[in-house]
């Protein structure tokens, strides 16, 4: 560590101990949707265990728990951020200019970015990326053009899938299931149209055009409460929703999954990555404030445990498909240890 990053860290550290007297008793955590109930279930746990205060965890997506995360040091900012992916280098910086130069990245394991729809719907879905792209995509080729999406139905797209209004409810552009199904679903399947293969165009040309999602009625922005969703596919059984593999998990006396090129969104399909549309999920800890504020690094150390991380730990419980018994090793060494991430660039 530079003697700069030294400096830096002690004025911190500083700042901060200076409000140690009237220092919040309850850990505060922000970020990921995905990533809540994780940890909402190790926080309860936690408290469970040792009867200190519970956590207080809240769903605020991982762009906007990034940016609270971000903002500083002290009693007033958050201690942990959940993510659906990984910091990106622009949050990074807002970090150390902020003052939070030190942070541990924790890879928690991996999850699946399911389309569900309701157990009442007697279809037996299965889509291939390039047909998701067409129904969800704002723009997509119209007779050797690219223009504005035309399809209202699903049996436009392909003729063998029901005669039935696309609806799909999916999470805003702060959440970082947004930017995941962009990234491993709309630009895929974008890349599978003839138009795209054989134009020649290159993955800039595909991040700049196959990136934004429609805004004509077929999709629509549910906010970050994903239990929302749940209910809106109940409601109305031939529309669908997306969100983390959990709340599919959690709710499959409700929902189906949608299989994509196939293949159903299980635990086993999401750890052997024969499931094409999955992510790794992680949490961010500000150094600073451990051992300052009550309880941290206790309530680290349950979340690091081998009966919440384990493949037959209580998060794989709820849906999330557990690092090799190896990479799990190292994450604990990590975070236990606090070693701080590497800068991005």
């Amino acid at each position: 560590m530079s003697y700069l990053k030294l400096a830096a860290s002690g004025v911190a550290l500083s700042a901060l101990m200076a409000t140690t007297a009237a220092a919040r008793d309850e850990i505060r955590i922000v970020g990921s949707s995905t990533v809540f109930p994780y940890t909402q279930a190790v926080a309860e746990q936690f408290a469970n265990m040792t009867g200190a205060p519970s956590p207080i965890v809240e769903s605020t997506g991982t762009g906007g728990g990034m940016k609270i995360f971000c903002g500083g040091i002290g009693e007033a900012h958050p201690d942990i951020t959940g993510a659906s992916r990984a910091m990106k280098a622009s949050e990074y910086k807002l970090c150390q200019e902020n003052g939070v130069t030190d942070v541990t990245e924790a890879l928690i394991g991996f999850d699946g970015l399911s389309i569900a729809i309701s157990r009442s719907n007697e279809t037996d879905w299965d889509l291939s990326l390039g047909e998701i792209f067409l129904a969800l995509a704002a723009q997509v080729p119209v007779d050797g053009e690219w223009a504005d999406n035309p399809y209202k139905t699903w049996n436009e797209i392909n003729a063998d899938l029901p005669e039935v209004e696309i609806l799909a409810y999916g999470p805003p552009p702060t959440s970082g299931t947004r930017d995941a199904f962009v990234e491993l679903a709309m630009h895929e399947g974008c890349k599978e149209l003839d138009f795209v293969k054989n134009g020649g165009f290159d993955k800039a040309w595909v991040a700049e055009n196959c990136s934004r999602m429609r805004q004509d009625g077929p999709f629509v922005e549910a906010g970050e409460n994903d239990n929302l969703i749940v209910q809106r596919l109940e409601a109305d059984a031939n529309s669908m929703g997306i969100f983390g593999y959990s709340f599919l998990y959690e709710n499959l006396d409700k929902l189906k999954g949608v299989k994509i090129e196939g293949v159903e969104p299980t635990t086993d399909t999401i750890a052997d990555k024969s499931y094409p549309v999955s992510r790794p999920l992680y949490f961010y800890v500000k150094n600073t404030h451990r051992g300052v504020i009550p309880n941290l690094e206790e309530f680290i150390a349950e979340y690091m445990s081998d009966d919440a991380l384990a493949v037959d730990g209580y998060l794989a419980e709820r849906g999330l498909v557990a690092l090799s018994d190896d990479a799990r090793t190292t994450l604990q060494d990590t975070v236990l240890n606090g070693k701080s991430m590497d800068a991005l660039n």
